[in-house]
């Protein structure tokens, strides 16, 4: 089954030209990397996947329904539970502790946070990479590719089924990417959540996603995409 089918896509969203998606499946479990797209092109979609907005032209459907079938805004919000959205877009409380901002999907008791919570952070922390010393560490001091796992942390917490992630590495150093890759890739594994990976990194796609495409912006064809390796890569 797929979670998500998108299928002769047009959405004019204010770029030189429309996003267009000829055709693209993302099965139960699968992850699937998706180049070519900026950041304001990787909001849109991530909007149309979430029905957040609706295509211009052609569908959307996740999990068997169009979005464009869901037409009360209770049914709609109920939908988003099964989307954890991977994104630097999310808020981080600059002024409170990495530990507290992770408490965040479970409780808004933050000062302190209750013990019971904090063994579930603890637990989520490890599992995307972040170890216990950082946990004391306020917001607005955490370098990108600590922001890009508490993302992550966050968008997993509350068991997902499908995970949408935004242009992860965008502000990581190049040294961090791999390590930072690896602990995405173990964290969806141990998961085992579908997830659409919006990145222009193909290092990072290829070491994350079972499949990594690239897509054609003039005419919404998919394309396999790899990294270009010279003599000795």
């Amino acid at each position: 089954m797929s979670v998500i089918r998108i299928a002769k896509l047009q959405k004019n969203y204010g770029a030189l030209r429309p996003l267009r998606i000829l055709d693209l499946a993302v099965a139960e479990g699968e992850r699937v990397s998706l180049g070519g797209l900026d950041g304001p092109a990787a909001e849109i979609l991530v909007n149309l996947v979430t029905g957040a907005t609706l295509p211009d032209e052609g569908t959307v459907e996740t999990f068997g329904a169009s979005t464009a079938d869901i037409t009360d805004g209770d049914a709609w919000l109920a939908s988003l539970d099964r989307f954890g959205i991977v994104s630097g877009r999310a808020v981080l409380l600059e002024g409170s502790t990495l530990q507290q901002n992770l408490a965040l999907p479970f409780t808004l008791e933050l000062d302190p946070v209750p013990p019971a919570v904090a063994t579930q952070v603890a637990a989520l922390a490890a599992e995307c990479g972040i170890a216990p010393d950082h946990l004391p560490r306020l917001g607005g001091e955490l370098p990108a590719h600590l922001r890009a796992r508490t993302h992550l942390a966050r968008a997993l917490a509350l068991n997902p089924q499908v995970l949408l992630v935004e242009h992860p590495t965008a502000d990581v150093d190049e040294a961090e990417r791999p390590a930072l890759a690896r602990d995405f890739a173990a964290a969806m594994q141990g998961r085992r959540s579908a997830a659409l990976i919006l990145t222009l990194d193909v290092e990072f796609a290829e070491s994350v996603a079972h499949r990594s495409l690239a897509l054609q912006p003039a005419t919404g064809a998919l394309v396999p995409w790899k990294a270009k390796r010279g003599w000795f890569r």
